[in-house]
């Protein structure tokens, strides 16, 4: 329970470091004060409960601050800052590299990347640059949790982006932001572990 407080705490300040954080960004965000504080403190406390060791554990971290802040520029203004989408790699490198398992996780961030970037290549209005560019580091997660979670997350991604546009009622009249939806889907494929075949050294 100790951790848990602790989580929400630290949360609460990530999630205001991340606020701060898109207000000075160039093609960054303006956020209503408490969003991002409110969501980072309910996630990092989820992280808390998760049955995962610390190396994992940071990783799940790192991935919630990553979808607050991102999730709330795409839907704002439909697009994914550079500054976000490409500092996730060193980040996650780092982080997956300590958890272990990188040699999945590079082949993970190539076929998810790879993959993302035919999509866009063929059907643009489908899929955003930004999308692309988060990608590769949402495809390294996946691939660390297991092969199985790579296929997941695509179908599940795109589920939470067809019940993101349910919902909007017609907000996004040309295209829906995917961001999201890949962020969610990753978060739910890193935090259940045991539904989705995570390698033993994470379980």
């Amino acid at each position: 329970m100790a951790l848990v407080i602790s989580l929400l705490a630290g949360g609460f300040l990530a999630g205001a470091l991340g606020r701060w954080l898109l207000a000075k960004l160039r093609r960054g965000a303006r956020v209503r004060p408490g969003w991002c504080e409110g969501t980072c403190a309910i996630l990092w406390a989820l992280a808390g409960l998760a049955h995962v060791p610390v190396s994992w554990l940071l990783v799940i971290l790192a991935l919630s601050w990553f979808t607050v802040v991102l999730t709330a520029t795409d839907l704002l203004h439909g697009r994914l800052p550079d500054a976000l989408t490409y500092a996730a790699y060193p980040v996650f490198g780092v982080l997956l590299a300590f958890a272990g398992g990188w040699e999945r996780a590079l082949v993970g961030a190539a076929l998810f990347l790879c993959l993302h970037a035919i999509v866009r290549w063929f059907a643009p209005s489908a899929l955003g640059g930004g999308d692309v560019k988060l990608s590769g580091s949402l495809g390294a997660i996946l691939g660390s949790v297991s092969w199985f979670a790579l296929s997941v997350g695509l179908s599940l991604a795109a589920v939470i982006t067809l019940a993101l546009r349910a919902v909007s009622l017609g907000r996004y009249s040309d295209r829906v932001p995917h961001g999201p939806g890949l962020l969610a889907a990753t978060w739910l494929l890193a935090f259940l572990p045991a539904g989705t075949g995570i390698p033993s050294a994470f379980a």
